[in-house]
């Protein structure tokens, strides 16, 4: 009864540092001006090319698993949804623009700040797929978007 006394007594803070105490911890340090990002690691990437003659079938194909396995949980539930709604849809000009816009930007944060208009989008992307994107991004019939679409919808008979 007395150990259960003193560990009441204890600060919430004063017990995370004594059950915590033998772990290391990871802290962000955010943007400090003395920071000299000696310890960010820059992995070149190879520069996106696009797939000529690719058959339309087969690019609505990778750009349906593209959507869905991003970098980031936000986009994989956007872009799937989107892809759900207009891949089928898209001319071949609108689909070479969607593969450009979602696999040459190297940051998934840039598609997701373009397309929620957090941030202005850059004029090589700025074309109709993204005011596209921006629009279905701002769910106007307030649809429930909180997992990716089930694929059952691809193996509907279509009449």
């Amino acid at each position: 009864m007395a150990v259960v006394r003193s560990v009441l007594s204890l600060s919430r803070q004063r017990v995370t540092r004594a059950v915590l105490g033998a772990c290391s911890v990871r802290a962000y340090r955010g943007n400090t001006p003395d920071d000299d990002m000696k310890d960010v690691i820059q992995i070149p990437l190879p520069p996106w090319e696009e797939r000529t003659n690719e058959p339309l079938n087969t690019k609505r194909a990778r750009l349906l698993y593209e959507s869905r396995k991003r970098g980031m949980l936000e986009n994989c539930i956007i872009l799937s949804f989107f892809a759900k709604e207009y891949l089928n849809k898209m001319t071949e000009k609108q689909l070479s623009l969607y593969d450009k816009l979602i696999n040459q930007p190297s940051n998934d944060w840039d598609i997701y700040y373009w397309a929620t208009e957090t941030k202005p989008t850059p004029p090589e992307f700025d074309n109709e797929v993204m005011t596209l994107l921006k629009e279905f991004t701002k769910n106007r019939n307030m649809e429930q978007r909180i997992g990716q679409p089930d694929l059952e919808y691809l193996f509907e008979n279509k009449n």
